[in-house]
């Protein structure tokens, strides 16, 4: 019988990778939470209209990446390829509204049906953060801010790059559609068919293709800044002011875009050239329109997120494991398992020897890197204490068993 294997594209975490992929999540939310942002949690799945309404119909994730199921009920249903849309609809259907301002943080897995490569799966992590209710400028930064600092916080800032750029308001989105449409027209026999069909639906997404005649043709393409009203070009100036205010380096990348109508204004990604051809690391960007295209109330947000396997992979200084406490009964192993309960009782971790000779319990002990072995002697016992002996110097002594935990942790 063939062993059974993982499903292509997905990935087992053993014990090391999720150690890495833990101290991503939960930096990112200790640091967030310095920013004002509580966690919130959405199911892994939603109804297939949640994604196709604010993906767009014609992105090659709805059409191409989502892995869409009919379940029992006759519903569509789609497990989640990214996770705004999950937490804008939380926050019409949660009534959270009044809570505005409304600061989000959130982790976990996502599923798109992708060609796996380095750093991409179908199964993958993500953090991210959604900031709803402030139109301010300010909001862009500050959410650039928690970026930056997951990131610096994280001792990866010397390997990231911020790129930014402006969408622009309604109006300017409009005149650049304009633009736009009459530049690539002009093409219109040398693009993909993809992007001929992007072409009449929504022209901006012609931008965003992979397909490299296109790349070459968007390579001469009028820039979004030709179109630019002042009061989107005060908004954008106004949040690279704010940037260098707080000495954040940044470059402005005229080609960065999205293509969905209700994104607006600041567009970003951190990118890097230490993971091969899979450089963002973290995107997001202002998305004004969102919440009312779902069906609330008029709403502005900005959010990003950031996949946690590329993260993990830029990681370069683990803080080292916590060091259990070897527990060796050499007789009574229930007075081993009550010793064991009880130093776990006040916070320590233990690793219980539950068989072999001494020889082969220690050996155990310095494989799982203990600092100290208990070891439970019936003899000693009898009098009430246990040996202690330490790992590192090798040095051994008798403490009283009613006293070993402070011994322990410090304090005896």
């Amino acid at each position: 019988m063939t062993a059974l294997q993982p499903v292509r594209g997905t990935h087992d975490l053993l014990p090391d990778e999720a150690r890495r992929h833990r101290l991503v999540e939960e930096t990112a939310l200790a640091v967030a939470r310095r920013y004002g942002y509580a966690e919130i949690a959405t199911p892994i799945f939603e109804f297939t209209e949640v994604f196709a309404r604010t993906l767009g119909e014609t992105s090659d994730v709805v059409t191409k990446e989502m892995y869409t199921f009919t379940d029992r009920s006759g519903d569509s249903i789609t497990l989640r390829p990214e996770g705004t849309a999950g937490v804008a609809r939380a926050f019409i259907s949660g009534g959270l509204a009044q809570s505005l301002p409304l600061k989000v943080f959130y982790r976990g897995p996502m599923f798109r049906h992708e060609r796996p490569q380095k750093g991409r799966l179908r199964q993958f992590h993500q953090i991210g953060v959604e900031f709803l209710g402030v139109e301010s400028p300010l909001a862009d930064v500050e959410a650039l801010a928690l970026a930056w600092r997951i990131l610096d916080t994280l001792g990866m800032a010397d390997k990231i790059t911020l790129e930014i750029n402006t969408l622009g308001d309604g109006e300017s989105r409009a005149a650049y559609r304009d633009t736009l449409v009459a530049y690539l027209s002009d093409f219109r026999g040398e693009l993909s068919e993809d992007s001929r069909a992007r072409l009449e639906r929504n022209p901006l997404r012609v931008l965003d293709s992979k397909d490299e005649g296109d790349k070459r043709i968007v390579a001469g393409a009028p820039e979004m800044s030709g179109s630019l009203t002042p009061a989107a070009r005060q908004f954008f100036q106004q949040v690279t002011d704010g940037l260098s205010a707080l000495g954040i380096p940044f470059t402005v990348n005229p080609r960065l875009v999205r293509g969905l109508d209700y994104y607006c204004h600041t567009a970003f990604e951190f990118t890097t050239t230490a993971l091969g051809s899979q450089g963002t690391v973290l995107a997001g960007g202002r998305y004004d329109g969102l919440i009312a295209q779902m069906g609330g109330p008029p709403t502005p947000g900005i959010g990003w997120a950031a996949g946690v396997e590329r993260l993990a992979m830029l990681v370069e200084d683990m803080p080292p494991a916590e060091r259990p406490v070897a527990v060796i009964p050499m007789g009574d192993a229930v007075a081993g398992l009550s010793v064991a309960e009880t130093l776990r009782g006040v916070g320590l971790a233990v690793e219980m020897g539950f068989s072999g000779n001494m020889k082969k319990r220690m050996a155990r002990a310095n494989k799982v890197n203990a600092c100290y072995a208990v070891i439970l002697g019936e003899d000693e016992m009898t009098r009430g204490f246990v040996s202690l002996r330490d790992l590192d110097t090798g040095t051994q002594v008798e403490v009283p068993l009613a006293s070993l935990a402070e011994r322990l942790l410090g304090r005896g």
